[in-house]
Formats: C-alpha cells, sequence, structure tokens
C-alpha cells in the first residue's frame, strides 16, 4: 500500500483544533492548565503556534509529543469545508468532538498502512487493505455521523487483525519473543536486554533504561516511552513505532532508527 500522505499532519490546514479541542493540566509538560474548548493562550489568530520553535523551553513540551496523523486537517477542510470555528463559533463543539473520533481513526489508518507494507504479513494483506478502507470510508462521514461511531469497536477490531500481523512478521525472528503486553515496566533495568520480537503492546516503559537494548522488530504499539533511554538502542523494523514515540523518549546519534521516522532535535549527540 503506497504512503498516504493525508496520514502526515499539515498543520497549516488546520484550525488549530489540537490547541483548543485538547485540555491539558499544569505539570512538567504544560505550562499552565487548558480546559478542553479552550484556545491555548499561545494560538495565534491564523491558529499558528505562536511559540512552536521554542516550546520545550516554554514548558509546553507535551505539545511536542502529540500527533494527530493528519487528523486535523481533514476536520478543517473536509467534515467543516474550511469554515472555521472562530468565523462559525456555533460548530466548535461539533468540530471539536469529530476531532476527538478522527484522531484516532487516523492513528489506525497510519497502523494498518504500516502493516499492509510488511512482506511478512502478505497472508493477511487483503484484509489489512480491506480494514483501510473501511476505516478511511469512516473518516469521510458528516460531523453527526462521526459522533455517532462506536470508536472502541472500531479500534477493537483492527487491533485483532495488527496483532496476527505482527505475529507473523515477529515468528520469523531469531531468539525468544518475550510477551511484555501491557506490563508495567516503569523505570525498569533493560540495558542491553534483547527485546528482539517482544511484544511490548501497551506497555508502561516510562523512565525505563533501553540503553543499548535490542528491539528490532519488536511491537510497541501504544507503547509509554516517556522518558525512557534509548541511548544506542536499535529500534531498526520496529513494529508501529510512531514519532511521537521517539519524541517523548531520549537518544542519541547512535540510536538506531527505522528509516521512516526523524531523530528528535533534542535527543543528545
Amino acid at each position: 500500500m503506497p504512503a498516504d500522505l493525508s496520514l502526515v499532519s499539515d498543520c497549516g490546514s488546520c484550525f488549530g483544533l489540537c490547541c483548543v479541542a485538547l485540555p491539558f493540566s499544569k505539570s512538567a509538560d504544560f505550562a499552565k492548565n487548558k480546559a478542553a474548548g479552550t484556545p491555548c493562550a499561545n494560538l495565534a489568530e491564523d491558529f499558528r503556534c505562536g511559540i512552536h520553535a521554542r516550546l520545550r523551553e516554554s514548558g509546553y513540551a507535551g505539545c511536542t509529543v502529540f500527533d494527530c496523523f493528519g487528523a486535523g486537517q481533514k476536520v478543517s477542510q473536509l467534515t467543516f469545508g474550511g469554515v472555521d470555528w472562530r468565523r462559525e463559533p456555533a460548530s466548535a463543539p461539533a468540530m471539536f468532538a469529530a476531532f476527538s473520533v478522527m484522531r484516532q481513526l487516523h492513528e489506525l489508518l497510519r497502523y494498518l498502512n504500516e502493516a499492509a507494507d510488511l512482506p511478512a504479513a502478505a497472508p493477511v494483506a487483503p484484509r489489512l487493505r480491506s480494514a483501510f478502507a473501511d476505516v478511511e470510508g469512516m473518516t469521510r462521514e458528516d460531523a453527526d455521523a462521526l459522533a455517532a461511531l462506536d470508536v472502541a469497536a472500531v479500534r477493537a477490531g483492527v487491533s485483532e487483525l495488527l496483532l496476527e500481523a505482527s505475529e507473523l512478521v515477529r515468528a520469523g525472528l531469531p531468539g525468544r519473543r518475550r510477551n511484555h503486553r501491557g506490563a508495567d515496566l516503569v523505570g525498569a533495568k533493560l540495558r542491553r536486554a534483547d527485546l528482539r520480537g517482544a511484544n511490548l503492546r501497551g506497555a508502561y516503559l516510562i523512565g525505563a533504561d533501553l540503553r543499548d537494548a535490542d528491539l528490532r522488530g519488536a511491537d510497541v504499539i501504544g507503547a509509554d516511552l516517556r522518558g525512557a533511554d534509548l541511548r544506542g538502542a536499535d529500534l531498526t523494523g520496529a513494529l508501529f513505532l510512531t514519532q511521537p514515540q521517539l519524541n517523548a523518549a531520549r537518544g542519541d546519534a547512535a540510536t538506531r532508527l527505522p528509516g521512516t521516522l526523524a531523530r528528535p532535535g533534542h535527543w543528545t549527540g
């Protein structure tokens, strides 16, 4: 399946939806509290972030680890036809609700797109492509249909299919394939650990020491890598790894990444 550029965020075509629709609490990730539906104080009139170039220094590191996977521009330009919430204030609640649903659907599309391109997942590729088409069709519904969508059921179905693809890929990898699905590995000492082909789906790896760990082919969908130390780690071929996960972690020039992802600018070395 060819790369779908609509799954890449285009903030210039969005009405700053993540800066308005989502809430955040004052913490290490956010300098101030903000209620859902209230514009961030740093959101400019043209819907651009006034401190985008210095988010981390300004206390908004949480913004640097968020990605809507293109949901923002689709809601702004397709669902609401290019009419923003400032010009039509009455549309704001429906627009923000649609964004919440769309973001989840686009995340699923991103994973399905990746899975369908995995050679070892060829036996389930037709089903992956069919699921992609089904979910993509949902993203083209109107705001009312999006609000009525049972997103949990959609996620559950896609999740099982992605797991099948993951198991096919990881079955062909050497060594013992550890199962840490949903495990509490907060602060775990995993330096130089052999995690090739491991199931780390939904694992809590906050602050974990993964220096020089071998994560080739590991399934990290939904894994929480906030503050995880990935210096020198090998994530080549890691399944369902996203840019926000990398942005939330620590790494260096020796960290090996899939070719589709970028080395975060705040990493050392």
